[in-house]
């Protein structure tokens, strides 16, 4: 006769885990139907009592563009390579949006789902995860209207040239996806014992837009720093999504690679990091 201490008496058997890299994310994949619901939730409710509703996820970057426009182009003189100021402020907001949505988003994990966490299990990272899809489905909306004003400057000659570089769109997004999803968890994972970081989480990605390449080119930039703003894994991203759809850009491989080695990097760590806090949260939040 089998004891009831027996696993194989069980479908499913939870235990408790103590070392760093005791990490199991196949859960994410049995626990896929609830990441749908949280999908469903964080697009849905999101904008549900607004009066303009999905509406804002067009006008978030079409305000974003024509502010651009208005400051760095009409007044500041930046030069944007050739390129039409509107087409080349709209290329990187549209990226940006989405880098910084999942980013900003998933480094509230701990706090926002503080009571749900305390009272049923399920694998944490089921969270930040949705949220990085739910965010998806926006920049879906968001890259149809950049199109949209693609297709029309093409249309009346506007000097654009779109590329084979655009095939290269998925692997830039799961690269977005990843990167903002590291960054989200990681600081979600220190704000559980530090609060300060996030009341400095908005001045810290404003601080970062800036110092990617989305309201002025990388060619503006002297050759000597180049280097610096390749560690910052959104230049290489920016840049060659902005050579994809409108044919200018710099893209180098030894800075694709760093953009990539970076991003596994710092994903690599949040995930670490997270599946460590997780265990212990709750006696500190």
């Amino acid at each position: 006769m089998k004891s009831i201490n027996d696993d194989s008496n069980w479908t499913m058997v939870i235990r408790s885990r103590s070392g760093w890299f005791d990490i199991d994310l196949s859960e994410l994949w049995r626990y896929r139907d609830l990441i749908l619901l949280f999908v469903r939730r964080d697009f849905v409710a999101y904008y549900k009592q607004t009066v303009l509703g999905p509406l804002w996820f067009l006008l978030q970057p079409l305000f974003s563009t024509i502010v651009f426009t208005v400051i760095f182009s009409n007044i500041a003189h930046i030069p944007t390579d050739g390129l039409p100021p509107f087409l080349f402020y709209m290329s990187g907001t549209v990226a940006w949006t989405y880098f910084a949505s999942c980013m900003t988003q998933t480094s509230n994990t701990f706090i926002t789902n503080a009571g749900i966490f305390g009272k049923v299990y399920f694998p944490r990272l089921v969270v930040p995860v949705a949220i990085v899809i739910s965010n998806l489905i926006a920049f879906a909306i968001q890259f149809g209207f950049f199109l949209a004003f693609l297709f029309y400057f093409y249309l009346n000659g506007s000097t654009i040239q779109p590329n084979l570089w655009i095939l290269l769109t998925p692997l830039l997004l799961v690269q977005m996806a990843a990167l903002g999803l590291g960054m989200g968890i990681l600081i979600s994972s220190m704000t559980t014992k530090y609060r300060d970081l996030t009341l400095t989480l908005g001045f810290g990605v404003q601080l970062w837009m800036y110092a990617t390449p989305i309201v002025y080119p990388l060619s503006q930039i002297p050759a000597q720093w180049q280097w610096l703003f390749a560690l910052n894994p959104m230049t290489a991203i920016i840049e060659t999504f902005r050579y994809a759809f409108l044919g200018s850009g710099a893209i180098q491989s030894w800075v694709l690679g760093v953009s990539v080695a970076m991003t596994i990097l710092i994903l690599a760590t949040g995930i670490v990091l997270f599946s460590r806090v997780e265990k212990t949260f709750m006696d500190t939040i």
